[in-house]
């Protein structure tokens, strides 16, 4: 079937279907340069935002594997205390019985040790002190970026307990501060956690709004498209009409001529 043209030469037949088909008004840059080229811009900045999201949300992730790690590393050394308390008992508690207490303190340590040594994520160690600047994530469509602090070096030597002995003198404070170390670690990470949610939210929004501008500039308006089509169909089907009327009104003709 043939490309008719419509009012002003704004569609045609094939062009409207074309439409439809694709869902996409603008088949071609022909079909509307400066349209084109704004929805290509909003499609970079969608892609750009959606792309964005995907490294905050791997962010949370970073955040959610230290904050795990540091609650066990809490749990070490609240049993730790337990343990230096029971040993500081030393009208009940033996020399033995420190250094079985020692043994099992030494236990914990080691776990701390692991945990600090072997958290990664991508094979980037989080908890060693080998991230000295934070890690950068781009967070928008712009290439803009958001560093997360990693702060959480928790060698036993970073939480100042690499030597704690109950069987010497030693002092309960250093378990503390380590305790309030790594608390202070996981509080900075949750806010860190809340600070690249917002950002998702803010993305998400944004993406949802540049889509919906591109939508209403590039898609199809299938209403207008369908009711185009019968048009086109309708003056497709007259013009036939009026061809075949003419190629009759000939051949009468003819036949008029030589009778």
């Amino acid at each position: 079937m043939g490309g008719i043209s419509g009012v002003n030469g704004a569609y045609s037949y094939n062009s409207v279907y074309g439409q439809l088909a694709s869902g996409n008004k603008l088949t071609s840059a022909a079909k509307g340069p400066a349209q084109t080229a704004i929805a290509q811009q909003h499609e970079s900045q969608i892609r750009g935002t959606n792309a964005a999201t995907n490294n905050l949300k791997s962010g949370k992730d970073v955040l959610n594997i230290s904050d795990a790690a540091l609650g066990g590393i809490t749990d070490y050394l609240q049993r730790i205390r337990e343990l230096a308390v029971q040993a500081n008992n030393t009208a009940t508690v033996s020399d033995a019985d420190r250094r079985n207490i020692q043994k099992e303190i030494d236990q914990m340590k080691q776990g701390i040790s692991d945990i600090a040594s072997q958290t990664q994520y991508n094979t980037k160690n989080l908890l060693d002190g080998s991230i000295k600047n934070g890690l950068q994530i781009a967070s928008d469509a712009n290439g803009s970026s958001v560093t997360i602090q990693n702060s959480a070096d928790s060698t036993l030597k970073a939480l100042g307990i690499a030597d704690f002995d109950v069987t010497k003198k030693f002092d309960l404070k250093s378990i503390d501060k380590a305790l309030e170390q790594v608390n202070r670690s996981r509080s900075q990470g949750g806010a860190q956690s809340n600070r690249l949610d917002y950002a998702i939210r803010f993305n998400d929004f944004a993406s949802y709004q540049t889509a919906s501008a591109k939508s209403r500039l590039a898609d199809t308006d299938y209403p207008e498209a369908i009711s185009e089509m019968k048009k086109q169909q309708t003056l497709q089907t007259y013009s036939f009409m009026m061809q075949k009327r003419k190629m009759q009104d000939a051949s009468r003709m003819m036949q008029n001529f030589w009778t």
